[in-house]
């Protein structure tokens, strides 16, 4: 078998699979994307559930949830589902830092066995730093089986500037409000 891909420096210059490289400038308000959908078994639930030793009775006790419980049934913890819904965006820019997460609501339960995915949107930017804009996204989780919507949030990112100096003069001369 002859292989393909012998050449070392080659190898390096082919483009890394779910890897971005987009600058303050390539990002547009508005834009949006949506992820593929993920089902949440019960095994890496009670996994999650045990290395944070959450073990409420929503989550960790099926006749507590469905004798007592207000929903009949064990729900997932919303520190997964954020952490999935988060997770099923990562984009892995190079040139975005993670700045911090606002408005972060638990709109409706999730339950063992639901599918969610989660839509992301861009909702405003702006320079903020030498070399770095900011912007704001938000966050949409929805379960799959019935297109509620679960959980928001809004995720602050900064981003490197291609040129500082376009986009700082973007700023002040009223381009960017």
């Amino acid at each position: 078998m002859k292989n393909q891909n012998s050449d070392k420096a080659a190898r390096y210059k082919i483009p890394v699979w779910n890897q971005d490289d987009k600058h303050y400038e390539d990002y547009e308000v508005g834009e949006q994307d949506r992820s593929i959908r993920r089902t949440i078994s019960e095994g890496e639930m009670m996994i999650f559930s045990s290395l944070l030793v959450d073990l409420h009775p929503y989550v960790a006790d099926d006749i507590w949830a469905r004798e007592e419980g207000i929903f009949g049934k064990r729900i997932v913890p919303g520190a997964l589902v954020f952490s999935y819904g988060m997770g099923l965006m990562a984009h892995n820019n190079t040139q975005t830092f993670s700045y911090g997460y606002d408005r972060l609501r638990f709109i409706k339960p999730v339950f063992v066995g639901d599918t969610i995915y989660t839509i992301r949107t861009l909702l405003r930017k702006e320079p903020k730093y030498e070399e770095l804009g900011l912007f704001a996204v938000s966050y949409e989780v929805f379960r799959a089986d019935d297109e509620q919507i679960v959980l928001y949030c809004e995720h602050l990112q900064t981003v490197r500037y291609r040129d500082p100096s376009t986009a700082r003069l973007e700023s002040t001369h009223g381009a960017q409000e």
